[in-house]
């Protein structure tokens, strides 16, 4: 298994805020791993990832939500 070094990272606790209507933030040590299990380059300690699929650069947030009418609950 390959490990994925995440800038600004020490040992520090892993946090995921959800923002309303909004993407997860998540911040600290987290490895992202995509569906096939292979790990994701973060380039931030804090990465935004999106929750409402219109992203066009998944999996991270775009700011596309804010274009879109529907409400999540």
């Amino acid at each position: 298994m390959s490990s994925v070094s995440n800038p600004g990272c020490e040992d520090r606790d892993v946090t995921i805020t959800v923002c309303p209507d909004g993407p997860l933030l998540v911040r600290g040590p987290a490895t992202l791993i995509d569906a096939d299990g292979n790990p994701i380059s973060r380039e931030r300690a804090t990465v935004a990832l999106c929750r409402c699929g219109g992203t066009s650069i998944p999996p991270f947030c775009d700011g596309t939500h804010k274009k879109r009418k529907t409400r999540r609950t």
